[in-house]
């Protein structure tokens, strides 16, 4: 249950905000959001690589308290926007599997 929230949110959350607030070019901005799977990179630096009883938020770099201050500063210019919110979903989904564990 805990794995498909987590990726039902992954992927679902991405598509409600394409689907609401860019409908003209929702597919693009859906694509584009969907990229926020890509700051999971920097689970490549822990070891053991995963593990399931493991919070990524504050605990991976690109999951910290800071660069999440930095997603939400993006959020601002209207050409980073779309990218911000793919990462910051990609931050709520994290945060709901965080709180599942």
């Amino acid at each position: 249950m805990k794995t498909g929230i987590h990726y039902g949110i992954h992927v679902f959350l991405p598509l409600a905000i394409a689907l609401l607030f860019y409908r003209k070019q929702w597919f693009k901005a859906y694509v584009i959001m969907l990229l926020g799977f890509l700051i999971d990179i920097d689970h490549l630096l822990a070891t053991p690589l995963f593990q399931a009883d493991r919070c990524s938020i504050n605990f991976h770099p690109l999951h910290s308290y800071y660069a999440i201050g930095i997603y939400v500063l993006l959020l601002i210019p209207n050409k980073t926007r779309v990218i911000a919110l793919g990462l910051l979903a990609h931050i709520v989904a994290d945060s709901a599997d965080c709180m599942l564990i």
